[in-house]
């Protein structure tokens, strides 16, 4: 990697403007990555455009609003031209072009130098600099550590460190799962000392519930929820299912069914669990696992997916039951 970080320090010395993106459907290490990177370049003096596919939940948005940011999905025609007369592009928590959606097009024929940043395995080269470390917690911990390994640390204001801290935040479920380390520690530290309220970062996300979202989830744990820990074929999986007429019914929004997964995941003796999603745009689901479970290649092998070892997404074109049939037949190879 000291071979790419010192190509990273010569990109950012030799350019002045940047575009900044991440993945479609943003979640906090996506939008504390742009936005941790944005604050830093613009205390270095530089200029930088955000591009991200779509919006981000709202209680993420707060996170954006300095920020100079376009949505492919409402102004195509803005980031077509930013796309076509850039020079440098700095690719963040996303390790492969397709993970963009219909943005990819552009990412793939982009003519400037670019760089990539991010922490998911098996990463797909689409960019000239590849800085990738799958052990990393978090994009936004990376990136603290390139920037402090070529000695810009200083360039990182408060605003920059209170979007790194959002980052490291959420991807490590608030500091508990196994990817976190003492360097993880050391680095919340040294953003804490930029003067961040760290409390009112917690509050921002996870004390902002609409009542709506708290009763898709009441009804979701409560109604929804199967769990396949019982019986002479019982296995310590569990799973819910919503159809797009559930989710409108409860006023849905991106980011209202964040971390539902986990709450079926913390049930005790249950070692994975999906949340299966009924999209306007197909079937999504969000798999997660802990101990000796790793889901990712299962995520990968069968449904178009794939992430980390305890977390990982995946998609489906069939129907939600035709879906939700193909997990619970092919699910028991994952505890084998």
């Amino acid at each position: 990697m000291q071979d790419e970080l010192i190509r990273l320090q010569q990109f950012l010395e030799n350019n002045h403007s940047f575009l900044l993106m991440s993945h479609r459907a943003p979640d906090g290490d996506a939008v504390g990555s742009v936005a941790g990177f944005y604050h830093y370049l613009s205390a270095s003096g530089k200029d930088a455009i955000v591009i991200l596919p779509d919006p981000p939940s709202d209680v993420l948005l707060p996170f954006l609003k300095d920020v100079p940011v376009k949505y492919f999905n409402e102004e195509s025609d803005q980031v077509d031209a930013l796309m076509s007369n850039a020079n440098a592009l700095i690719c963040l928590d996303f390790n492969a072009s397709n993970r963009v959606g219909d943005l990819q097009g552009l990412l793939d024929s982009f003519k400037g130098q670019s760089v990539m940043i991010d922490h998911h395995p098996d990463p797909v080269k689409f960019t000239e600099i590849v800085i990738t470390d799958p052990e990393n917690s978090s994009t936004c911990q990376l990136i603290f550590e390139c920037l402090e390994k070529i000695n810009q640390v200083e360039h990182i204001d408060l605003k920059a460190a209170e979007s790194l801290y959002l980052g490291i935040m959420t991807d490590t479920g608030s500091f508990r799962f196994p990817s976190v380390n003492a360097n993880t520690h050391r680095i919340l530290g040294s953003l804490m000392q930029k003067g961040i309220k760290h409390w009112m970062i917690h509050q921002q996300v996870f004390d902002n519930n609409r009542v709506e979202q708290l009763q898709l989830r009441g009804y979701a744990i409560s109604e929804k929820l199967f769990l396949l820990n019982s019986g002479p074929n019982a296995i310590p999986f569990g799973y819910i299912a919503l159809s797009q007429e559930e989710l409108l019914r409860f006023n849905y929004k991106a980011g209202d069914t964040e971390g539902l997964v986990n709450v079926i995941l913390s049930i005790e003796g249950i070692k994975a669990a999906v949340i299966v999603q009924e999209k306007r745009d197909g079937i999504k689901l969000s798999f997660r696992s802990k101990d000796n479970v790793y889901i990712n290649e299962f995520a990968k092998k069968y449904f178009n997916g794939g992430g980390h070892k305890y977390a990982a997404g995946g998609s489906s074109s069939d129907s939600l039951s035709v879906t939700i049939e193909r997990i619970v037949r092919l699910i028991p190879e994952i505890f084998s």
